[in-house]
């Protein structure tokens, strides 16, 4: 019933019925009780709006814009409604503007000194080298229309200059950039257009760097001296990608081992078993002993190391299977003693050797004997050491003496 007569009053101010005015509730709630309504919205007051102007400006180092926001000074404000206020006609109905039709860019540049956007000062090509040539000196850059604001010129930032140069605006010819000028009357490269590339040239800066430094370039070695500023990396992108004269699909490594027979370790070629058997046997032809991964670089080779090949053997790479060992391989095809896969070990094995020891020695063996004769590197010393740590699938616990008393008993004492 309440709800009905409260439908039924607010009914009656709109059709001006009841002893009512005819209004709405908003407009009597504005009137009455100072809630907001946009068609009773206050007038706009120059001061007002500057002094808002000027806290925006001191909270964010900013004059406002159009799309700035709301107004904390001001709740319910914003700068587009500002602005939007400026441009109506005095004579529209509910107009808060009572001046002449004018914009917040405007006033702020009229009232406050800030540049407008469509009415920025003229330019030459004079002024704007002799800006850049001031932030070259105290930067030791030339800029780019990510620079900011220009040194001394209120109003002024890159960005603007970089689209006046390209547009044709505020008295510039256009169709050109920051970059083009500052290339045409600097000489300062411009990345957009770079000269033309060509391998020979490549190489000639590569063999520079080798003199040089002793060292082939990478992509990493940094700029190129004399080249007008080239870089390595840049080398290489432009190798990589293509463009500049160059086609696609190249590397700084591979045009040096192309080129300069420069080993590509980023390309090495596929490595066989039989390949890797023949530099071995050839190591122990030359030095009496079977190669390990620190033997260093095998001769007559591109740059092939023992270290390398055993890491392939291991990893699985340059096409071999993974899994596999310098030491094993030469366990496997040449037998190698492998002292890291050292065969299991028996107590029937042991006796037999021990026999045989004391067939040829007539005395039992001791840890210092040596070596043991038909065996494949096997001594005394590791037969002992076996025992006692338990270790080739023994028991441990033991001792070669030990062994020797509860098997073969021996006289007392040895």
């Amino acid at each position: 019933m309440l709800q009905a007569q409260k439908t039924h009053a607010i009914s009656g101010l709109g059709r001006g019925n009841r002893s009512l005015d005819q209004t709405t509730l908003g407009l009597l709630l504005a009137k009455h009780r100072g809630v907001r309504h946009k068609m009773v919205l206050p007038r706009l007051k120059l001061k007002d709006v500057l002094a808002w102007a000027d806290a925006h400006r001191r909270r964010t180092g900013k004059w406002p814009a159009m799309a700035t926001g709301g107004i904390p000074e001001a709740p319910g404000e914003t700068w587009h409604k500002i602005d939007s206020a400026f441009r109506r006609r005095a004579d529209w109905h509910g107009a808060r503007w009572h001046g002449k039709r004018t914009s917040l860019a405007n006033i702020l540049a009229t009232y406050r000194n800030k540049s407008h956007p469509f009415h920025l000062p003229r330019l030459t090509i004079k002024q704007v080298l002799a800006w850049a040539d001031d932030h070259h000196r105290r930067t030791g850059r030339y800029p780019t229309k990510t620079s900011g604001a220009v040194r001394g010129a209120a109003g002024e930032n890159w960005k603007k200059i970089c689209q006046a140069l390209v547009g044709g605006y505020r008295g510039l010819r256009g169709n050109t950039s920051l970059p083009q000028l500052l290339e045409e009357r600097c000489g300062v490269r411009n990345i957009q257009r770079l000269p033309r590339l060509t391998i020979m040239q490549i190489l000639k800066w590569a063999d520079a760097h080798r003199k040089r430094t002793r060292r082939w370039p990478l992509a990493l070695s940094g700029s190129i001296p004399r080249s007008g500023g080239e870089t390595w990396t840049g080398i290489q992108v432009a190798l990589s990608l293509g463009g500049r004269g160059l086609r696609s699909g190249n590397t700084i490594a591979k045009v040096l081992d192309r080129h300069r027979g420069v080993r590509n370790t980023g390309d090495l070629p596929a490595l066989r078993i039989q390949q890797i058997l023949r530099w071995a046997d050839g190591h122990h032809k030359r030095t009496g002993k079977w190669p390990t991964k620190r033997s260093g670089a095998v001769p007559q080779t591109r740059g092939e190391k023992w270290s390398a090949i055993h890491s392939c053997l291991q990893e699985g790479l340059r096409g071999l299977h993974k899994g596999s060992s310098l030491p094993r391989l030469l366990s496997k095809h040449r037998g190698v003693r492998n002292h890291m896969d050292l065969p299991k070990l028996s107590t029937q094995q042991i006796l037999k050797w021990v026999d045989a020891y004391y067939k040829r020695e007539k005395c039992w063996p001791q840890h210092n004997s040596g070596k043991i004769p038909g065996t494949n590197g096997e001594l005394w010393v590791s037969i002992n050491r076996t025992l006692k740590k338990g270790t080739r699938g023994m028991s441990g616990g033991w001792s070669l003496a030990r062994f020797l008393n509860r098997y073969r008993r021996p006289e007392r004492g040895l």
